[in-house]
Parts: structure tokens; sequence; C-alpha cells
């Protein structure tokens, strides 16, 4: 199982990394970073210089394609506007993003293979590795959707949805490999019936405000194609959406609901799980990014924060959540 356990941590760490790393891209407006594929700028290896671009050899006709998809007048794409618009960093934030892409199929395809070997018939953990594997594909799939489609609405809502999925059943995977499964210490009596249906309670209200985040990434995409309205003046666009103003007051939810675990987990003595405390910093982490965001200014650096710990506290209210299970073996393998 020990194999199992470390390609279940790999392909959730990497899917991790890959949606900050992507994050990264849409943020800082990478996204022609690599305006060819699979080569970059005509390149195998991605330039570092302007002079190390051979324009001579480059289909400016595929350059225009993309940069309709992203939004973009394609007949101002010239070998002109091109050599001006080079921009080594975003040439290696794309191309990194390209990169983390990798080691997500590798480490899927080796927890199938050891879900196929080494865990003694338990079909559900089989189950949730091929499903996992499946989700990788839908997603890399979309992946290309969200470049293809010029961000259309809806498309980046739908890729981050099924990233979550992909979130929720590695963590199952690892949760089910374990000898021992992780537990939440409390008793069963009237003062802790609520933490189980609060736990789930708890994963449900993250996935609804991550998904309304993601739409709202969506609503941030579209201002950040109008020069005209700088940065500083999102927020009080954002005001004026019945989206944001929802997505800021969920955020309450989750952060009273989370403090009301823990309180009763506290004043009964019982120890809180240490994904429980995860739970617990990602809330206050996410509450303050989304107060600087609100109340001071839309920075990039804070959104690609805000994007990646929300991936990392759905896979904590999830392990939150199953720790909570009273059974020793709640799930039938």
């Amino acid at each position: 199982m020990l194999w199992l356990q470390r390609m279940a941590w790999g392909a959730l760490v990497s899917l991790i990394v890959l949606i900050f790393v992507g994050a990264t891209v849409r943020v800082t407006g990478a996204g022609m970073g690599c305006p060819d594929w699979p080569k970059c700028w005509g390149c195998w290896v991605p330039p570092t210089q302007l002079e190390q671009v051979d324009f001579a050899k480059l289909d400016i006709e595929v350059f225009q394609k993309k940069a309709q998809r992203m939004g973009r007048d394609p007949n101002l794409i010239s070998e002109e506007i091109l050599r001006k618009e080079f921009n080594s960093r975003h040439v290696w934030t794309e191309f990194l993003n390209r990169c983390t892409s990798l080691p997500i199929g590798f480490f899927s395809v080796a927890t199938v293979t050891a879900a196929i070997f080494v865990t003694r018939g338990r079909r559900m953990i089989l189950s949730l590795a091929l499903a996992s594997l499946a989700l990788v594909l839908i997603n890399a799939v979309m992946g290309a959707r969200v470049v293809y489609s010029g961000l259309a609405p809806g498309v980046l809502t739908l890729h981050m949805f099924l990233a979550f999925l992909l979130i929720i059943s590695l963590t199952l995977v690892l949760w089910l490999a374990m000898e021992k499964s992780w537990k939440q210490e409390f008793a069963a009596d009237k003062n802790a019936q609520w933490l189980p249906i609060a736990s789930w309670a708890l994963l449900v209200v993250v996935l609804f405000q991550g998904i309304m985040g993601s739409q709202i990434r969506e609503i941030t995409d579209e201002l950040s194609k109008h020069q005209s309205i700088p940065r500083t003046e999102w927020g009080p666009v954002l005001e004026n959406t019945l989206l944001y103003l929802i997505h800021r007051s969920f955020s309450w939810v989750i952060f009273f609901l989370v403090g009301a675990m823990v309180w009763s987990l506290k004043i009964n003595g019982w120890k809180i799980h240490h994904s429980g405390k995860w739970v617990t910093g990602l809330t206050l982490a996410q509450m303050v990014l989304g107060v600087i965001m609100s109340q001071i200014h839309v920075y990039g650096a804070v959104q690609v924060l805000h994007v990646g710990l929300s991936a990392i506290m759905v896979s904590s209210c999830l392990s939150w959540a199953l720790s909570m299970m009273r059974s020793e073996n709640p799930i039938d393998y």
C-alpha cells in the first residue's frame, strides 16, 4: 500500500502545483508566452532572449489564430508586434505550466498500476484510481478548451470543477489506502452528533464557494482584456455583481461553521485532527486574502494564492469529514 499512497500523493501534489501555476499564467497574462505548440517560439527549448527566435521559421498564422482565441484582433499580430511583445518571463511561465501537467499523468497512471497490483482486490480503490485517471484525461481536454474557446464563459468554471472532482477522488484513494484510516477524536454523545453532518456540509459549501470563485475569475479575465479598466477599479466593478456579493457572504458561512466545529471540540477537551487544523488555518488565510482583494486591491499574487489555497481547502475539508466517520471500515471495498 505504501507505493500506492506515494503515487496518489504525487498526483495530488502535482495537481495542486498545476493549479497554482495555471492561476499564475492567467493573472500575469502569460497565455501568449508560448504562442505555438508543441514548440515554443519555434524552439524545443524556450528562448530566453529575442535574438534566439528565428522569425523566418515561424508560422505567423498560427500565432494569429491563438491571439484570436485569446480575444485579440488577429490582424494586429505581425512579426513586428511579436518582437515587441516578446517577454521571457511570460515564455517560461507558460512553458512551466505545460511542464507541470506532465507529472499528473505519470502519477495517475502509476496510481492505477499500484491499485491493480497491491490492493488485493479492493475494488473501490481501483475504481477511484481509474476515475482519477479519467478525470486527468478529461481535464487535459478541458484545459485545451479553456485556451481554444478564447476564455468563453463557463469553460473555466467547468475546468475548475473537474479539478475539484479529481482532488476528491485522489483524497479518497489516499484515505482508503491507509492501513488504519485517520480519525477525529470525539465522543458519540449529544454534544458531538452534529459534527459529522457539519463536516460534510462544510465540504459542500466550500465546493460551492470554489465554483462561484471560478465564475468571478471569468469576470476578472474579461476586465483584464479592457485596458481602460485598471486593477485599482476592479473592486468597485465586482461590488456591483450579485455573484461576487454572494461569494463574499458565503465566506462568512464557512468562517463561522469552522469556528463552531473547532469550539465544540475544544470545550469538550477533544484533540483536533490535523486535517481540522489545516481547514482552520486555510479558512483564516482565505478570509485575509478576501479582505485584501475587496478592501485594498485585487493584487495578482493574492488572486493566485486564493485560487491555489481553495484546492488545498477542498482536500482538507474532505479529509476532516472522512475522519468524522465513526465506523472502522465505513466504505465497502
